[in-house]
């Protein structure tokens, strides 16, 4: 979904953000659950660079395991998932005339983005942030249910194997060409057997 839509998606009235267009926002990134700092902004209702300046001014509360800036690399392969406009906005203008981002994205995990509502101090900041928790916490029970199936799956076949053993060993047998008598090498004798 482009990032345009998302406004169209979230109710800014009644303060009611969709659930669908959080989960959305959550990716994976150094094997943790994340969501983008202008992914946040827009759905704060502030400017990224505000939100950025917001972190800035209170980085003792951001520690490594909160939040993390991107590295070039992983800016461009999101760039590339995300498509070339999601990341070119608000952070601190570029001077460059084609516009985009001066500074790498930062990435907040399910800490920081709960610690974020304490720097941005407004009605909408604690509605977004109780919105994007129950996502964090879907995620987290989808992902323990998948582990759950994964775990069954691996006892079952742990318990068929036997069963199944034997059918393997007789399609084994009958894949396996029988061995052909071989010659002797050299001379063959008046008594000696042709083959062995």
């Amino acid at each position: 979904m482009p990032p345009s839509s998302l406004k169209s998606q979230i109710v800014t009235s009644s303060l009611h953000i969709a659930a669908e267009v959080v989960e959305q926002r959550i990716l994976s990134l150094r094997g943790q659950k994340v969501m983008i700092d202008s992914d946040l902004a827009e759905l704060y209702g502030v400017e990224t660079k505000v939100l950025n300046q917001a972190v800035k001014r209170n980085s003792e509360r951001f520690p490594p395991d909160f939040m993390f800036q991107l590295t070039p690399e992983e800016a461009e392969e999101l760039r590339e998932y995300l498509g070339p406009s999601s990341l070119r906005s608000q952070i601190v203008t570029s001077k460059d005339p084609r516009g985009g981002r001066r500074y790498l994205p930062l990435a907040f995990t399910e800490q920081g983005v709960a610690m974020l509502s304490s720097v941005l101090r407004s009605p909408r900041a604690v509605q977004v942030n109780i919105a994007i928790m129950r996502a964090f916490v879907k995620l987290r029970e989808l992902l323990a249910s998948h582990r759950d199936l994964a775990k069954r799956l691996d006892e079952m076949e742990g318990k068929y194997d036997g069963h199944f053993k034997v059918v393997f060993d007789a399609i084994r047998k009958l894949t396996v060409p029988a061995e052909r008598p071989r010659r002797r090498i050299g001379f063959v004798g008046p008594g000696d057997e042709k083959a062995v």
